[in-house]
C-alpha cells in the first residue's frame, strides 16, 4: 500500500509550526513531527489540514484507532478535504476494514478523481477481497497518472502477481527496488537477464526473508543451465540447506567478504528471468535435501519420545507453527505479521480433532514461550533449542508426518521437501497464494486455509480440524505400512 507520509499538505495560512511539522513527516522525522503537530492542535485544534496530516503520521507509525479519530474529525470539519479522506482510507485498511476504507477513497476521488494515492491505495484494498480485476482498473488509472511513482507500480505488480498473471506481474515487480520502504539489495553490477552467461560468474543473493530464499531457491539450478559459475550468497541459518540442495558452485554467507562476480541478479528476479509462468514453476514436488545424518538423529530423538510417552507403535507426528517473526524494526513487515500470526491456543481444536496424535512445536522466536503452556488435551513437545539452523529444521520436519503453520519460513521448509504441509493464511494473503484457492503450484503438498474475515482464525482453524480429523486415518495407515 502506498504510505501515509507523501500524502501530508500544508495547512491553510502555512503558520512556520505547521510548515515544520509537515517537512518533518515528509523527512521521515515520525516522532519530532508528531510532537510540532501536538503543539500546533493545542494552538488551532479545528484546523482539517494539521488533523488530516497528523493522522496520516498516526497511521504511519501504526497508531490507527488514533489516526481515525484525528481523520474522522478532520473529514467532519473539511467534507471536501480529499487528502483527508484518502488518509483515512489508508488507515482503515490497516485495520482491515476494508469496506470502510473502499468508500473513504471513493470520498476523496469524489473531490479529486486524478488523486493517485487514493487510485492505487483503492485498488489495494480491493485486491485484499480477492477482487483483482476490478483492482487493476484502478492501479492502471494510477500508474497512467503518475508513471514514475514506484509505489503505484509494486501495487499493481502484487495485484497482477495474486490474479497470477506472472509474465506482467514480474516485470512491473522490478519497480519494488524505488519504493522507499524497500532497502535495496545494495549488490552492484549488470543485472541478469536470463540469456546464457557461459564462461562468466553470476551471483544471485537475498531478498526479503528467510522463507522468500527458500521458495525461490528453486530457481538456482534453472540459472545454473544457462550458463558458467553460480555463487549464492545468503544468510548463514540457510547456507548448509540451500547449497545441499541446489549445488551452487559456491555459497558465501552475507557475513563473508564478497567473491569476483560478472553479473547479479536478486533471488526474486529469478523468475523473470527465466520467464516463468504459472505452469512452469520448477519443483513442485519438493526441492530441498535433508542431512541425512541429522534426520537419522531425529529419528531416535522421536522414537525416545514415543516410549516415554508409551507408545508401543509410531503416533501422528504433527509439527505446529503459530506465529512469524515481528520485525518490529521495520514497519509494514509488523503490520503484516500482526495479520499472519496467531497463538498456540487458538490452534487448540485441532489436538481435540487428532486427540492421539503427538504435536511437535517448531516455534521459535518470542511466540515460542507458548509450548510452556499447551492447551489442554494436546500432547505437545518442544525439542526446539536443538534447531540451530533451517538444516537442522528440515531434518526434524523429514520425521514428522505433517505440519500445520501460519505463513512463515517453516512452512516452506515443509512445502519444499514434499512434506504435507496445512498453512494458515490471513485475509489478505500473500500473492504468492493466489486468489481463491486452497492448492499452490509452488507446492504440490501445501495445502491452504484462509481467512474469510479479516483477523478471524475461527473459520479455517475449525475447517482444518474437520480435514485432519478425516486424512489422520490416512496417515496413520501410511505409519503402520512402514
Amino acid at each position: 500500500m502506498t504510505g501515509d507520509t507523501s500524502n501530508a499538505a500544508p495547512p491553510v495560512g502555512g503558520q512556520p509550526l505547521h510548515l515544520e511539522a509537515t517537512e518533518l513527516q515528509l523527512a521521515g522525522q515520525f516522532e519530532e513531527a508528531a510532537s510540532a503537530y501536538q503543539l500546533a492542535l493545542s494552538i488551532a485544534p479545528n484546523d482539517p489540514r494539521i488533523l488530516s496530516n497528523y493522522g496520516g503520521l498516526l497511521a504511519a507509525q501504526g497508531f490507527f484507532d488514533q489516526a481515525f479519530i484525528c481523520l474522522s474529525r478532520a473529514v467532519s470539519l473539511a467534507p471536501d478535504l480529499a487528502d483527508a479522506w484518502c488518509n483515512l482510507g489508508n488507515a482503515l485498511q490497516q485495520m482491515q476494514r476494508y469496506d470502510d476504507a473502499i468508500a473513504a477513497y471513493a470520498r476523496c476521488l469524489r473531490q479529486n478523481p486524478e488523486h493517485t494515492m487514493a487510485l492505487s491505495n483503492l485498488g489495494v484494498a480491493l485486491d485484499a477481497k480477492g477482487e483483482h480485476a476490478d483492482a487493476q482498473n484502478f492501479h492502471r488509472v494510477a500508474v497512467r497518472l503518475a508513471p514514475d511513482n514506484p509505489e503505484n507500480h509494486t501495487n499493481h505488480a502484487l495485484s497482477l502477481l495474486a490474479a497470477g498473471d506472472y509474465p506482467a506481474g514480474l516485470e512491473e515487480y522490478e519497480w519494488r527496488w524505488r519504493v522507499r520502504t524497500t532497502e535495496h539489495h545494495g549488490i552492484s553490477g549488470p543485472t541478469w537477464d536470463g540469456a546464457n552467461f557461459k564462461g562468466r560468474t553470476l551471483l544471485i543473493h537475498t531478498e526479503g526473508g528467510f522463507g522468500d530464499m527458500l521458495q525461490f531457491a528453486r530457481f538456482v539450478p534453472l540459472a545454473k543451465a544457462r550458463g558458467g559459475r553460480v555463487i549464492i550468497r545468503l544468510r548463514p541459518e540457510l547456507a548448509a540447506l540451500i547449497e545441499r540442495s541446489t549445488k551452487p558452485d559456491l555459497v558465501v554467507t552475507e557475513s563473508d567478504p564478497l567473491p569476483d562476480y560478472d553479473i547479479q541478479i536478486p533471488a526474486l528476479s529469478l523468475p523473470l528471468a527465466l520467464g516463468t509462468t504459472l505452469e512452469t514453476i520448477p519443483f513442485p514436488d519438493g526441492y530441498l535435501i535433508t542431512d541425512s545424518d541429522k534426520a537419522a538423529r531425529w529419528r531416535e530423538i522421536l522414537r525416545a519420545d514415543d516410549t516415554r510417552l508409551g507408545f508401543v507403535a509410531p503416533p501422528l507426528r504433527i509439527g505446529l507453527v503459530w506465529a512469524g517473526a515481528p520485525h518490529r524494526g521495520v514497519r509494514d513487515a509488523a503490520f503484516v505479521d500482526s495479520r499472519r500470526s496467531t497463538t498456540l491456543h487458538t490452534i487448540a481444536p485441532l489436538a481435540a480433532a487428532v486427540p492421539d496424535a503427538v504435536f511437535y512445536s517448531l516455534q521459535i522466536g518470542e511466540a515460542a514461550s507458548q509450548a510452556k503452556s499447551p492447551p489442554s488435551g494436546m500432547s505437545l513437545i518442544d525439542h526446539t533449542a536443538l534447531l540451530k539452523s533451517f538444516d537442522d529444521t528440515a531434518a526434524l520436519i523429514s520425521q514428522l508426518d505433517m505440519v500445520i503453520a501460519v505463513d512463515t519460513s517453516t512452512a516452506h521448509v515443509s512445502a519444499a521437501q514434499g512434506k504435507p504441509t496445512w498453512m494458515l493464511s490471513r485475509y489478505d494473503q500473500c500473492w504468492r497464494w493466489l486468489s481463491g484457492r486452497s492448492d499452490s503450484p509452488w507446492y504440490a503438498n501445501l495445502r491452504l486455509y484462509q481467512q474469510e474475515a479479516p483477523l478471524d482464525w475461527s473459520a479455517p482453524v475449525q475447517k482444518m480440524a474437520l480435514d485432519l480429523k478425516i486424512v489422520s486415518h490416512t496417515l496413520r495407515a501410511e505409519i503402520v505400512a512402514e
